[in-house]
């Protein structure tokens, strides 16, 4: 058996057992312990669903019942809402946590590192090290977006590396119906269809099919957001409604930023009050860490370092600080617990620390760990963050 067989199979496992574990403890604390929102309660659920039903979820199984009815409700992209709009709420709820679960990433993200890494060793202890999630309950339990937004993101990410620009569209296409940061994936197609040979070629050896697929491929992926759009304008701007909402006479009428500005306080600057200071320090572990490995290999790539495993991560690094400064300075910074996963840069940068900064490596495990099981308690009980 090869090493990447055994690697293979040893990541399933682990994988399986701590998705198993984290439904269990789930499962105990929900049973046990008094909601601190008893809203679950009023859903006929079954008892082994009711763990899943939290949060967001009451607006996915909502939107999936009847369609998107009030205003706040387009914060939501229309992905998940559609999976479980196929079975009735309890049933619709573990359906899709099977989904979830059978969208692993972790073999993907194996592959991947693998690829860019070219070592089987590094490539298990990046997969390894993403099974300690920041967000484990959204992430590896729950009918959330991310688990599909994470594996759509790293499945086209492979096809990226493997030069299958098309299917590698179609999976950030897919991404997008779930998270409105899918559009930043096109970032992967124009840097590997243009910049990259814009960089070691003449612009004007570059062929006309090369520019026409960057922008058809760009195209796809932003028509879920656009579609979202459109369809949220047409339903609150047009026709015969007296009060036609103040956003739709906008320049730029997005009810999406609308919803999150208005329901969700989201905008510049706008969560950093005093007040939102337990969510920085929650949610700082994962911003220095790929803050500080960005910063790295951005660096040596400046300074002339043409290693491919340093050329390859240059995409993902620069697209990781945009992401994370929009979390940072334009939204609620928690959320960086369940998008950072999405980014396979987090674990690389992990097994970087593990490999070259063992101390700071422990510190971020124990971090992990604890952070994990506690964000299970809190899930499970009805606390915030999620």
């Amino acid at each position: 058996m090869t090493l990447e067989r055994q690697h293979t199979k040893r990541l399933l496992f682990l994988s399986f057992l701590s998705r198993t574990l984290i439904y269990l403890c789930a499962f105990w604390i929900s049973s046990s312990s008094p909601l601190f929102d008893a809203s679950p309660n009023l859903v006929q659920l079954s008892k082994w669903s009711k763990p899943l039903f939290r949060w967001d979820v009451f607006h996915f199984a909502h939107i999936a019942e009847h369609g998107y009815i009030y205003e706040h409700e387009w914060a939501f992209f229309p992905g998940l809402p559609w999976i479980m709009s196929f079975s009735n709420t309890s049933d619709a709820l573990l359906i899709t946590s099977v989904v979830a679960i059978a969208c692993d990433t972790t073999i993907v993200l194996y592959h991947l590192t693998l690829h860019h890494f070219g070592s089987p060793n590094f490539a298990f202890l990046a997969a390894l090290l993403s099974l300690l999630s920041s967000s484990p309950a959204a992430l590896r339990l729950a009918p959330y977006n991310e688990p599909f937004f994470t594996y759509l993101s790293y499945r086209g990410l492979l096809f990226c590396a493997q030069s299958k620009w098309f299917f590698a569209t179609i999976c950030f296409c897919l991404a997008t119906t779930f998270r409105s940061n899918g559009i930043l994936l096109s970032g992967y197609i124009l840097w590997g269809l243009l910049v990259e040979p814009l960089l070691t070629t003449a612009i004007t050896s570059m062929r006309l099919d090369v520019y026409v697929k960057s922008i058809a491929y760009s195209a796809m992926i932003f028509a879920p957001f656009i579609y979202h759009q459109m369809t949220g304008y047409l339903a609150f701007c047009t026709g015969a409604a007296m009060n036609t909402p103040s956003w739709c006479t906008q320049s730029l009428p997005l009810i999406y930023s609308h919803v999150q500005s208005t329901y969700w306080n989201v905008g510049f600057l706008r969560y950093w009050t005093w007040a939102q200071l337990p969510n920085f320090l929650i949610a700082a572990p994962p911003f220095m860490v790929i803050f500080a490995y960005s910063v790295l290999i951005l660096q040596r790539w400046t300074k002339g370092d043409s290693s491919k495993s340093v050329v390859a991560v240059v995409p993902h690094a620069i697209h990781a600080c945009v992401l994370c400064c929009m979390l940072l300075f334009n939204s609620h910074v928690q959320i960086v617990l369940r998008l950072a996963p999405s980014m396979p840069l987090l674990y690389w940068a992990v097994a970087w620390l593990v490999m070259d900064h063992a101390r700071v490596a422990k510190w971020w495990v124990g971090w992990s760990i604890i952070w994990g099981s506690l964000s299970i308690l809190l899930w499970s009980t009805f606390l915030p963050p999620a």
